[in-house]
């Protein structure tokens, strides 16, 4: 059973930064595709960041620039470093995992930008 655990919410000043880890049970090399969605209140979820097999990655526009993907294969686990955040990034982030069959998701964790 494939489960991913993820970290690094919490409350953050407007132009601040947080790091969200995301990590799988097993080998991340059996994914081939990874990344993370997020719900704000009222709102439907919507894609943010995604990274392929290859490495190549491809963001939302509203991050693009200011949030990263990073994958570290020996600790099997995915991160999103967000830069510059703003209060409509204020939202439950979920990490996804895609194994060729369907995708896997975490329980979420809250980011909440305010100050």
């Amino acid at each position: 059973q494939v489960q991913l655990v993820e970290s690094g919410g919490g409350l953050v000043q407007p132009g601040g930064s947080l790091r969200l880890s995301c990590t799988v049970s097993g080998s991340i090399v059996r994914f081939n595709t990874m990344g993370w969605h997020r719900q704000a209140p009222g709102k439907e979820r919507e894609w943010v960041a995604t990274i392929i097999s290859s490495g190549a990655t491809a963001y939302a526009d509203s991050v693009k620039g200011r949030f990263t993907l990073d994958r570290d294969n020996a600790k099997n686990t995915l991160y999103l470093q967000m830069n510059i955040l703003k209060p409509e990034d204020t939202a439950l982030y979920y990490c996804f995992a895609n194994d060729y069959v369907r995708n896997h998701w975490s329980q979420g964790t809250q980011v909440t930008v305010s100050s």
